[in-house]
C-alpha cells in the first residue's frame, strides 16, 4: 500500500506560487517544498509572513521540519529556504543540475561568489535518489525542460511537479529560459504521465484560465492530466507540442521577478554578498542598442 503523507498547501497570490508542508503521520517528521519569501519589488522590502504561516502550521500539527525541497531555481519568487533553515535547522536540497543553472547565470550578473558547483545548497539530488521524511520514502525524478535543474519529488502517493506542468485547463510551463528545451520538457511530462493514473500531482503554480474556473487549484492526478491537459494530453505528439510551446513562448514577456529571483535562488535563497556599506544589492543588467 502506498503511503499518504500529510499535505498542507499555502498559496501566495502575488506570485501565484504554491508551497507545501509534507509530513509523515507516524514520526511527524516533515519537509517544506518551494517556500516563498515575501518581496515587494517596488520598495525592495521583504518579509517572512508566508514562511511563518508554514512554520505555524507545522507547530499546530506537531511536525518537525527536517528538509526544504526546491523543485528548481524559481524565476517568479524569492525562496524562503534560508529562513526556514534558520528557524528549524532543516537541510536545503535541489537537483544536481543547479550547477548548470549557476554556470549560465553567474556571468550574467558577474556573480563571482557563486560556486558553479551547487555548494550553496546542503544536498544535491541525482535522478533516482531517495530520501527519508520519517518513515516516508521520497524519490527524485529529474524533469528538466523548463530549466535544466527541474526535479519532481515523489513522496508516497503524491508528486510535487514544480513548474513542469500546471492544472489540466492551463497546460504546461514555458521552456524559453536559458537552458530550457521544449522537447526535453515534453519527455519529462510523459515521464510523469507514465506514473500510476491515481497518483496525485501537486503544482507549484496556478493561474486562472481566461475562460473557465474562478478559483485557484493545485491538485490533480496523472489520469486527469493525460485526459484533459490542454497542451499535452494523450494524442499530442512531441513535434506538435514543441511547435505549440515554441510559438507560445515567443509571445511571453519576462516574469516580473525574474532578475531578483534568479540572483537569490541560485544562491539557495541567500542575498548577494553585502557591499562595503553593509547593504545587499540586486543587479539589473542593462542592454543598450549598438
Amino acid at each position: 500500500m502506498v503511503s499518504k503523507p500529510i499535505i498542507q498547501a499555502f498559496f501566495d497570490e502575488p506570485t501565484n506560487t504554491v508551497s507545501y508542508l509534507v509530513g509523515d503521520p507516524e514520526t511527524k517528521d516533515a519537509a517544506v517544498v518551494d517556500p516563498v519569501l515575501d518581496y515587494d519589488h517596488k520598495s525592495g522590502k521583504a518579509n517572512v509572513t508566508s514562511a511563518d504561516a508554514i512554520l505555524a502550521k507545522a507547530k499546530d500539527l506537531g511536525l518537525t521540519i527536517k528538509l526544504v525541497l526546491e523543485t528548481h531555481v524559481h524565476a517568479d519568487h524569492l525562496s524562503g529556504a534560508p529562513y526556514v533553515k534558520l528557524r528549524t535547522g532543516a537541510k536545503v536540497a535541489i537537483g544536481e543540475h543547479i550547477k548548470d543553472v549557476q554556470k549560465i547565470f553567474r556571468p550574467v550578473f558577474n556573480a563571482i561568489d557563486v560556486s558553479g558547483e551547487g555548494s550553496e545548497f546542503d544536498m544535491l539530488f541525482k535522478d533516482g535518489d531517495r530520501f527519508q521524511i520519517g518513515n516516508l520514502t521520497g524519490e527524485v525524478l529529474a524533469t528538466p525542460g523548463h530549466t535544466p535543474a527541474c526535479v519532481s519529488f515523489k513522496i508516497g502517493d503524491a508528486v510535487f511537479v514544480g513548474d513542469t506542468m500546471f492544472m489540466p485547463d492551463y497546460g504546461t510551463a514555458r521552456a524559453d529560459f536559458p537552458g530550457g528545451d521544449a522537447r526535453i520538457l515534453y519527455r519529462s511530462i510523459r515521464r510523469l504521465m507514465a506514473l500510476p493514473p491515481e497518483t496525485r500531482l501537486f503544482m507549484c503554480h496556478d493561474y486562472l484560465p481566461k475562460d473557465g474556473r474562478k478559483h485557484y487549484a493545485w491538485e490533480t492526478t496523472v489520469a486527469e492530466e493525460k485526459a484533459r491537459n490542454v497542451h499535452v494530453h494523450e494524442g499530442v505528439s512531441e513535434d506538435d507540442f514543441v511547435k505549440m510551446r515554441t510559438t507560445r513562448d515567443a509571445t511571453l514577456s519576462a516574469p516580473t521577478l525574474l532578475l531578483p529571483s534568479i540572483q537569490v535562488n541560485m544562491r539557495a535563497g541567500k542575498l548577494p554578498p553585502a557591499e562595503a556599506n553593509g547593504v545587499h544589492y540586486l543587479k539589473v543588467p542593462i542592454t543598450l542598442p549598438n
